[in-house]
């Protein structure tokens, strides 16, 4: 089916979301830090069927992912302070051991965007910008029927390949909790749904926009279940270096541990109850792929 947007007005469209969180990135932000990492793993997403020549694409997605890691520790400490206020709201009886948690939590995430500014990743981010608006002015569409399907198949192909690596990964996690193995799923189907959300924006089929749905659910699913186990760790941390000592904020950080622990087992049963229709969902990502004309999307790829 011939694509309803054009690749510029997409690059154009993420590259806007891109530019208008850099203020917010740079007050430190929560929401911005956010959307500037889920922006940045949209426009890599995108440039490498932008025809902009391998070297131009390959720098660019290289610089791209650089942010992404660099905002991770700051974009974790949001999220674990965002667990600590759920926290709180469920268990309103732990107060001195979740004040423990919050200073602490509080402290590293001032700490962590200080050091960002301080090595000049604004300005890096505000260069990546410019030279993306470069690269926008340059963009053009070839509007024959034929090249525009030839950059949804390079896009198909590349989601085949990240939905094979998904299933490896689900296979490799099993139904054991192993949050190690459990990350590397989250991570390999969200590869898989920035691409699927390309091909549903790049073309009109609803098939497509409700994989997009599971594939969303899923990726929330295993991101509370990561976000939970970086917050157990820190409260493993907290009673290790409590000080000064208190046996009864450690016993409270015990208690609250065991109970997010629980949570975690929680989601992984959700986890495991969904894992045939996940691996269904590649199935059928891999069979649609496959009816594509291979050699038309080995050249487009």
């Amino acid at each position: 089916m011939v694509p309803s947007t054009p690749r510029h007005a997409l690059f154009l469209r993420r590259l806007s979301r891109f530019t208008q969180t850099l203020p917010g990135v740079e007050a430190g932000d929560v929401r911005a830090v956010h959307r500037m990492r889920v922006a940045s793993r949209r426009l890599r997403e995108l440039l490498p069927v932008l025809q902009l020549g391998q070297q131009t694409a390959g720098r660019l997605a290289r610089r791209l992912r650089k942010v992404t890691r660099r905002l991770g520790g700051v974009r974790e400490l949001d999220v674990v302070a965002l667990e600590l206020d759920e926290l709180r709201r469920r268990e309103p009886g732990y107060g001195r051991a979740l004040d423990v948690l919050e200073q602490e939590a509080r402290q590293a995430r001032d700490s962590t965007h200080a050091k960002l500014l301080q090595s000049g990743a604004a300005r890096e981010l505000r260069r990546i910008a410019r030279k993306l608006e470069t690269v926008a002015a340059r963009v053009r569409d070839d509007r024959s029927p034929l090249a525009r399907r030839r950059w949804i198949w390079a896009v198909e192909a590349r989601v085949a390949r990240r939905t094979a690596l998904l299933q490896l990964a689900i296979d490799e996690a099993g139904s054991v909790y192993l949050a190690e193995r459990l990350h590397a799923v989250r991570i390999a189907l969200k590869k898989v749904r920035y691409g699927v959300e390309l091909l549903c924006e790049g073309s009109e089929r609803p098939a497509r926009r409700a994989d997009l749905v599971r594939l969303r659910h899923d990726q929330d699913l295993l991101g509370h279940l990561h976000d939970l186990h970086v917050l157990i760790e820190r409260v493993r941390r907290a009673q290790t270096s409590l000080a000064p000592p208190n046996l009864t904020v450690w016993r409270d950080l015990e208690r609250i541990s065991v109970s997010l622990e629980a949570r975690c087992r929680r989601l992984h049963g959700q986890y495991v109850r969904r894992r045939p229709a996940l691996s269904g969902l590649c199935d059928r990502l891999s069979a649609r792929t496959s009816a594509v004309d291979g050699g038309a999307a080995r050249r487009a790829g």
